[in-house]
């Protein structure tokens, strides 16, 4: 935790207020909860793209996580209205589920070409957006759009 000190020149460490510094600590816990929702929904999307369905196993490995810890984030995502599944077959979005997807990949495709555009090599934009996309608000986002727009 940082405390007021003293330095060298007689200086104190600026802290915000209270309220403004638990608001920001609450909005990176909230950030942190909805990043494995928005994951397991994104790679879903991706999957039922490239294969008409996702299996928990294909979405397991990919996610690299074991097929008992996809199973759960499955049935916590079913619980949620995101996802619904068949027996013997995939694990395949709600209309809330399909919605919430397209936001994330929208997010993710914004952080990754303002990256390139300050010249980020690809993989590395695409790796940082991978953790970014979760946690950037939407003052950054718009930012991130109006810096494209202007710069383009």
């Amino acid at each position: 935790m940082l405390r007021a000190r003293e330095t060298s020149h007689d200086a104190r460490l600026e802290m915000p207020t209270e309220p403004t510094q638990a608001r920001r600590f609450e909005q990176a816990r909230a950030a942190r909860s909805a990043t494995l929702v928005e994951d397991y929904v994104e790679l879903i999307a991706d999957l039922i793209a490239a294969h008409g369905e996702a299996r928990a196993t294909e979405v397991a490995k990919r996610l690299g996580v074991a097929h008992p810890t996809a199973l759960k984030c499955i049935a916590r995502l079913k619980r949620e209205g995101f996802v619904t599944s068949r027996p013997y077959r995939g694990v395949f979005l709600t209309d809330a589920g399909a919605a919430l997807a397209e936001k994330v990949r929208a997010r993710h495709r914004l952080i990754v070409d303002t990256l390139r555009a300050i010249g980020v090599p690809a993989e590395a934009a695409e790796a940082d957006a991978e953790g970014m996309e979760h946690h950037a608000s939407e003052a950054t986002l718009a930012a991130f759009a109006r810096f494209l727009r202007e710069s383009g």
